[in-house]
């Protein structure tokens, strides 16, 4: 029961108490009034009673409920209490802002022929999200870890400059789009490949072999072209700040610049 509406009801009750000491009240003065209607005066004056002592047997029983709401309700605070604060600790680390990733098409997984003989459903449908058979590296979808406000805080401001959370969660986006599209490339067969993807397949899988590579997922510097990751000054930030968290790595393998996504420690 609502508190506002129990302390109404007892309101009422007490009002009603009242009403009846008020009227028996009325009734002795009536009596000694008029004595010859004694007799029938001291039947109010019973009926009176009773109904006094069913309004107080009343107001004990509502006097004991709210005694016994009363622990029910310092339990109740405290759960809440404790929540609140679980609630403070999670909004502290979780990200103020999480981008809705989508898987999109790119122009290599655009000129990848279907396999023979199966609907067009285009070789994004591939199962990237499955984990790795064993004994296969590499196999299982891109890591996509965002960082929260707690760790772009601990970045240097030298480093971080201007860079919001939003803008590096979004940059990391990209980079997992990108690191799909690789990963699409190495695990296609050459007869499902257009000619212009053959040779890059090829090159790609050559770097996928190298010992700084092997097993991890990764894109080319030349890959990146936005949306929110592009080749300027705000992009080299974000992959320097990206870098010092310990989300990605680098390495060069030819007159390629190879960039690996890692898993956060």
């Amino acid at each position: 029961m609502d508190v506002t509406e129990a302390g109404s009801s007892l309101d009422s009750l007490v009002s009603s108490f009242n009403a009846r000491i008020a009227e028996i009240q009325q009734l002795v003065v009536a009596r000694n009034m008029y004595p010859a209607s004694s007799i029938s005066d001291l039947s109010a004056v019973d009926s009176a009673l009773t109904a006094l002592e069913l309004q107080l047997h009343k107001i004990k029983i509502r006097m004991r409920e709210e005694t016994e709401a009363i622990p029910k309700a310092k339990k109740l605070i405290e759960a809440s209490l404790r929540q609140q604060k679980k609630l403070q600790k999670l909004s502290a680390v979780i990200p103020s802002y999480v981008p809705h990733r989508v898987t999109k098409t790119t122009e290599a997984t655009k000129c990848i022929r279907p396999e023979p003989g199966v609907e067009d459903l285009g070789f994004v449908s591939m199962q990237l999200e499955e984990p790795a058979p064993k004994g296969k590296k590499g196999r299982a979808s891109p890591p996509l870890f965002y960082i929260n406000a707690d760790e772009l805080d601990s970045v240097p401001p030298y480093m971080k400059q201007r860079l919001t959370l939003e803008k590096v969660n979004a940059a990391i986006d990209d980079m997992v789009t990108y690191a799909e599209a690789t990963a699409q490339l190495l695990k296609a067969p050459h007869r499902k490949l257009t000619e212009n993807l053959v040779e890059r397949a090829m090159e790609l899988k050559e770097i996928a072999a190298t010992e700084a590579v092997k097993g991890k997922h990764f894109f080319l510097e030349s890959d990146i072209k936005g949306p929110s990751l592009k080749h300027d000054h705000t992009g080299r930030a974000i992959l320097t700040v990206l870098r010092h968290l310990g989300r990605i790595s680098e390495t060069r393998v030819g007159h390629h610049r190879v960039i690996l996504l890692l898993r956060p420690h």
